[in-house]
């Protein structure tokens, strides 16, 4: 968290963010999400999210490529994975057979 604000002070047109909800509370997550949402609305904040939490990730963001073992297998609209669980389920489960 100071890392974000160490990084904001700097007023960026892009942050880029490395699993910024590991190890935090859910009152933090949902804290943190609802600054960063608003900075992304009102202060016209591009952000590049990497996150394991995918249905975090996919409700607060608008597009979302999923990648596994760094091969794209999912780019689209947040949304359309939201709307499709078992479409979601499939594709944070390939590869780890």
């Amino acid at each position: 968290m100071l890392a974000i604000g160490r990084a904001l002070m700097g007023n960026p047109l892009l942050l880029l963010m490395d699993e910024p909800l590991e190890g935090l509370a859910p009152v933090i997550v949902d804290a943190l999400l609802s600054g960063l949402d608003r900075l992304k609305r009102e202060d016209d904040l591009a952000l590049l999210l990497v996150e394991q939490h995918a249905r975090l990730a996919l409700e607060f963001a608008e597009n979302a490529i999923i990648l596994d073992r760094g091969a794209v297998v999912h780019s689209g609209a947040s949304r359309i994975l939201l709307q499709a669980p078992d479409l979601l389920a499939s594709l944070i489960g390939v590869g780890r057979h």
